[in-house]
């Protein structure tokens, strides 16, 4: 594999599931590691359902960043042009005329780019190596059969009965790992002999059996809910397997202990993350499981609207509580429940996918997802819908047009939701056409709309962030035309109202605002202070838009205090953050003026050439990167920020090892490496293992250079 990789860009593992697809393209990912200078990826596409996602998926996998109207794909040939990467997709065998269709123009485009497949039927494209996985090893199957094994050892001399068992298992890993749970209920021999009637050769035939093994094993609770577990998309927290399987037949305060029966049969896997443990299934697993709930009359139906009706709801929920204490909070649990909640989105009816779509305002704007937002919105407005939910709908498609550049787009919109006269949404059309002229720097027209929709807001008694927002922008409007006490006035009443409730987004545009009216006034120092508040939360929400606007000020500000090449660097790293944001505000002279204060001190202080060469560095820094160096880094890489322990346990993630076996490898109990692996996601904020094993594989190879 390590060979192959190395001369081909397209390759393809096949083979029926459960024989180690997935274990050997991430073995072989990590052994080719240090050949990708820009990192290796693996992307989890099992439950991409939506075709048109799919592109979406890769540019979410890869942390980018992109605020623009640029189809999904124009964003990843721009992204990998000139990029050493190895992608790994994983499970596309559903989608295999799409990744055709994608893979062929970014290979073409990206001559660095090579990607390797798992799939259980080949693309046929161009340039495809196809590799059929082979079994496992017998000497591996048998050490994976006694490490699955546990608890119920293996006697002396079974090593030949437990190799004829694998054998007759076709040596299909996963195959074997279900197998071994059967020595819970039963020894040894008697395993062997359920196996007999097997066809040998027949792997798809032997996996089935063998899942149907496990099937029989479990109890009717847990086959039940293994059936409904199978409407979910990625991973799932307990509170949503409470919610949606949960009936006068399986009762919600059941769900734990059935949800834990299965985990110890290996039918479900749990996982630590940032936001709490979440489960999930093996697709050969997930489809037998819907196979069953197929069968049940009317049950899939129902357990699908249930699974819609739950996250709508949550939607709505976290929303509602955004304004608020939570937003940490709610920012993490939305990450975690994006694969289902586009699941939900594709089982909407009309009015529903407006519903959700628009709902879902404050994590396309707050949290970095504009571009994802922006094709949830247009598809969900191309189906028409009633007049409530398009209203709502089109006002925040006009608010994320604003925000990506799509200025003409967004005044259409926004117009024709304010057309509609519906009292609940004209508040915002007209707060966000405020928003249009602030951009285009007609002040005189923003300040009008501004003023305007606060008071709708007021006389709807609507108070949240976007009302807050509303002011926060006036308070812009007053900073450019250096009216600071009035200024001032209004932030103290925005940041009021902020603290109240303990709201941080909001609260980070005010700091910029008021960092511009310090630095009006003469305080340096008090502006550094306040933008570098407002870029520790704009970054740590992703919010693009207020992060790069925030380093564009603290290069001025450095650059005044002296640190002219750091603000040459930062000037460098804006330059290309614009890239992935829409609206190019540097157009407008109030937006552009500390960037050409900056340039022009940095210039002159450092000369032409070497101002140059320090806006060069800054043009090769990613936003983590920027973002350090704005707030004092050096432009070195930092120290890791883990343990040694929890380093150790952060490379065995990386190799594809569970918590149970890299326990093993450490001697070391596994409740122990669930709290490292914990810690580990809490510290790097991420919320899957297989982010982790993508940092690892980035540090190492930084660490070689």
């Amino acid at each position: 594999m390590k060979r192959l990789l190395g001369r081909a860009r397209l390759v393809t593992l096949t083979g029926p599931g459960g024989v180690g697809k997935t274990r050997l393209a991430l073995k072989a990912a990590h052994a080719v590691r240090r050949a990708f200078e820009d990192g290796a990826f693996f992307v989890d596409l099992s439950d991409v359902r939506a075709p048109e996602m799919l592109d979406r998926a890769l540019v979410t996998c890869l942390r980018l960043v992109d605020q623009t109207a640029r189809p999904a794909c124009e964003v990843l040939h721009a992204h990998l042009a000139d990029k050493r990467v190895l992608l790994v997709l994983d499970g596309v065998e559903h989608l295999v005329e799409e990744c055709e269709a994608l893979l062929g123009p970014l290979l073409k485009a990206a001559a660095g780019l090579s990607v390797l497949v798992t799939s259980r039927q080949v693309l046929e494209a161009d340039g495809e190596h196809v590799v059929v996985v082979p079994p496992m090893s017998a000497g591996d199957a048998v050490s994976l059969f006694a490490d699955r094994a546990g608890d119920a050892s293996l006697g002396r001399g079974q090593t030949e009965l437990v190799r004829q068992l694998c054998l007759r298992l076709d040596l299909l890993p996963l195959a074997i790992e279900l197998a071994a749970v059967r020595l819970r209920v039963m020894c040894l021999e008697e395993v062997v002999i359920q196996l007999l009637p097997l066809d040998l050769g027949n792997r798809n035939t032997t996996l089935r059996t063998v899942i149907g093994w496990s099937h029989e094993l479990c109890t009717p609770h847990e086959r039940l809910l293994w059936a409904r577990l199978s409407v979910f998309c990625g991973s799932f927290a307990l509170e949503a397997a409470e919610a949606v399987c949960s009936d006068s037949c399986l009762p919600a305060v059941e769900i734990a202990d059935v949800v834990g029966g299965l985990v110890d049969k290996s039918i479900l896997s749990a996982e630590e993350t940032a936001g709490g443990l979440r489960f999930r299934m093996l697709d050969s697993i997930k489809d037998y499981g819907a196979e069953w709930l197929a069968r049940l009359d009317s049950q899939s139906e129902r357990l699908e609207r249930r699974h819609k009706d739950f996250y709508l709801a949550q939607a709505r929920t976290s929303a509602a509580a955004w304004f608020g204490p939570d937003q940490q909070r709610i920012f993490v649990r939305t990450r975690a429940q994006l694969d289902n909640l586009r699941g939900a989105f594709e089982r909407c009816e009309v009015d529903e996918a407006l519903e959700l779509a628009s709902t879902l305002w404050f994590y396309w704007v707050g949290c970095g997802q504009l571009g994802e937002g922006w094709t949830w919105l247009g598809r969900a407005l191309a189906r028409g819908g009633s007049t409530g939910p398009r209203a709502r709908a089109l006002w925040v498609a006009g608010y994320v047009a604003v925000l990506i550049g799509e200025f003409s787009r967004a005044r259409e919109m926004l117009e024709e939701c304010r057309a509609l006269e519906d009292p609940a949404t004209k508040a915002y059309a007209v707060h966000r056409l405020g928003c249009l002229a602030l951009v285009s720097d007609d002040h005189d027209r923003a300040v009008e709309l501004f003023n305007e929709a606060v008071e709708h807001y007021a006389a709807n008694r609507t108070l949240e962030c976007n009302v807050l927002m509303a002011c926060v922008e006036l308070a812009l409007v007053m900073a450019f035309q250096q009216q600071v006490e009035a200024c001032h006035e209004l932030c103290d009443q925005v940041r009021e109202s902020c603290e109240s409730v303990g709201e941080l987004w909001v609260r980070s545009y005010v700091d910029y605002v008021e960092a511009y009216t310090a630095w009006l006034t003469g305080d340096g120092d008090l502006a550094l202070t306040l933008s570098l508040r407002s870029l520790q939360v704009s970054h740590h929400f992703h919010d693009l838009f207020c992060t790069v606007l925030v380093i564009e000020f603290v290069a001025l500000l450095r650059a005044e205090s002296g640190d002219v090449e750091r603000a040459a660097v930062l000037q460098g790293a804006a330059a290309r953050i614009w890239e992935s944001v829409g609206p190019r505000l540097l157009d407008s002279s109030y937006f552009n003026a500390a960037h050409v204060a900056c340039a022009e001190l940095s210039r002159k202080a450092l000369g032409r050439h070497a101002y140059a060469g320090a806006h060069t560095r800054g043009t090769r820094l990613d936003l983590d990167a920027a973002v350090a160096v704005a707030m004092g880094a050096a432009e070195t890489r930092q120290e890791l920020p883990l343990t040694p322990r929890e380093w150790e346990v952060a490379e065995l993630v990386s190799l594809g090892l569970s918590n149970r076996e890299a326990a093993g490898r450490l001697t070391i109990s596994k409740r122990t490496v669930d709290t490292h692996v914990e810690h580990i996601l809490a510290k790097l904020g991420f919320s899957t293992r297989a982010q982790i094993a993508t940092w690892v594989t980035e540090q190492q190879d930084e660490s070689a250079r």
